[in-house]
């Protein structure tokens, strides 16, 4: 019977582990088109570039590490940041790089 009761806990542990290990990162959440709450702004994310068309639409390369996004044009540094401050498949909050919190939705 412990035998049984010991190898049923290894495969639900394992199970367990599979499933989180092939979820998808928030990276892919991040991803698509996102409008603002005012319709005013506009952000498009793709796998390779982040676009935030506020009259003038410019695509710039990005990297996430933890919860903040960070951007560049064309590899330039110092990194433009934001923080990641809630995400949901159908909601974001960013905090940009001048503290400002901005809210889209799909």
């Amino acid at each position: 019977m412990n035998k049984y009761a010991l190898t049923f806990v290894h495969v639900a542990c394992a199970l367990v582990l599979l499933i989180v290990a092939c979820s998808g990162p928030a990276k892919n959440k991040l991803q698509g088109s996102w409008k603002s709450k005012d319709g005013a702004t506009k952000l498009k994310i793709t796998d390779k570039g982040f676009i935030m068309d506020d009259g003038e639409a410019i695509a710039e390369d990005y990297f996430v590490k933890g919860d903040t996004i960070f951007t560049s044009f064309e590899g330039n540094k110092p990194y433009t940041t934001f923080l990641v401050q809630k995400l949901d498949d159908h909601y974001l909050k960013l905090m940009g790089p001048d503290s400002v919190a901005m809210e889209f939705s799909r």
